[in-house]
């Protein structure tokens, strides 16, 4: 066992740098590159269930189009025996990859419908992923819906994908539920074997001139990993020994993985840096932590790891409260003397 082996849902790691969904991981030679540049597990990017539904629905139409009209017209194309549709592809990318590969291949769902968590889920299971992710990514918009129903709904696709599968099962959370603590403790509760704190909703722009809104992608800054921080930190005295915990957001060098590792976070995973820099950036992202452990004097991962945690940490509160008022006083930018008084 080497000093940066680590376990993540269960399955032994060779280092907790995992390469979360990202374009990178969409098809095995793509794949293949980032287990050769250190990456240890491999998340591929989320089957939506929306996609494979709106794709059915397309080539349905076009076979259907003028058949009412025209009986005879059924005879003047062939029938389509088989149909690859995104979802085939999907599946057909988990085999080919775990023929391939040696680390885990750990697959993602958004689903839309609770026959569609269920379905796709066994469908990935039979596939041979080693893990699934599931990402619980919806917007509460609704003013209608209350926190605690969206919060049931989301617990029960957690139950209902964990009875219809043996795999491990880990939920990308999002960090806007109202009591995120009792939330992610529910999830586990309901069978999940992994928390991926947290999952980054992107935000809409609008273009002022043409009046629409456009989409809008910014990779990851570091100032990001924060959050994840703090509620792994959180959350580890709680999930020791029921479910791992994994920091998703703002990992860009050796240590910020640190960072992770020592509130408690078993696996640090990375998208944006690698998108940013290469492939390659695993590899430095592995020594720079090395380097950072040996400065340190960690011998290993497991020492290292949950080691600043709130249960270890000697200040408990700084993690609940964030240090509120010490932040809020530790701007030392002087003021203009000419806009009001000064601040102690």
């Amino acid at each position: 066992m080497s000093r940066l082996t680590t376990r993540y849902l269960g399955l032994e790691l060779r280092t907790p740098l995992v390469a979360s969904a990202s374009p990178l991981n969409g098809d095995v030679e793509s794949a293949l590159r980032q287990q050769e540049s250190g990456a240890s597990a491999i998340v591929l990017p989320s089957l939506f269930e929306e996609e494979v539904v709106r794709e059915e629905l397309e080539i349905t139409q076009v076979l259907e189009q003028g058949t009412e009209g025209f009986a005879e017209s059924l005879t003047y194309f062939p029938q389509v025996e088989t149909f690859e549709s995104t979802a085939d592809r999907y599946l057909a990318t988990i085999a080919a990859m775990k023929a391939e590969m040696e680390v885990p291949v750990i697959a993602s769902l958004n689903a839309t419908s609770s026959g569609g968590w269920v379905r796709f889920a066994r469908l990935i299971e039979e596939a041979g992923a080693d893990a699934l992710e599931l990402n619980l990514y919806r917007i509460a918009a609704d003013p209608a819906r209350a926190g605690a129903a969206m919060e049931a709904s989301d617990l029960e696709v957690v139950r209902q994908v964990r009875a219809s599968t043996g795999m491990p099962l880990a939920v990308k959370l999002s960090p806007y539920y109202s009591a995120l603590g009792n939330f992610a403790l529910g999830v586990v509760e309901a069978g999940a074997n992994g928390l991926v704190l947290f999952n980054r909703f992107y935000q809409p722009d609008l273009d002022a001139d043409s009046r629409k809104v456009v989409p809008s992608l910014e990779l990851s800054q570091p100032w990001e990993l924060r959050l994840p921080l703090r509620w792994i930190a959180i959350l580890r005295a709680h999930t020791v020994g029921a479910a791992s915990l994994a920091a998703s957001g703002g990992i860009h060098h050796g240590r910020d993985a640190a960072k992770a590792l020592l509130v408690g976070a078993d696996v640090a995973m990375m998208t944006s840096a690698v998108l940013h820099n290469g492939r390659e950036h695993f590899a430095t992202v592995e020594r720079e932590l090395v380097q950072w452990m040996d400065e340190q004097e960690y011998v290993s991962v497991e020492e290292l790891r949950g080691s600043v945690s709130y249960a270890a940490s000697d200040d408990p509160s700084a993690f609940e409260r964030a240090n509120y008022l010490k932040t809020l006083r530790s701007w030392n930018a002087p003021l203009d003397r000419t806009s009001g008084p000064q601040l102690p």
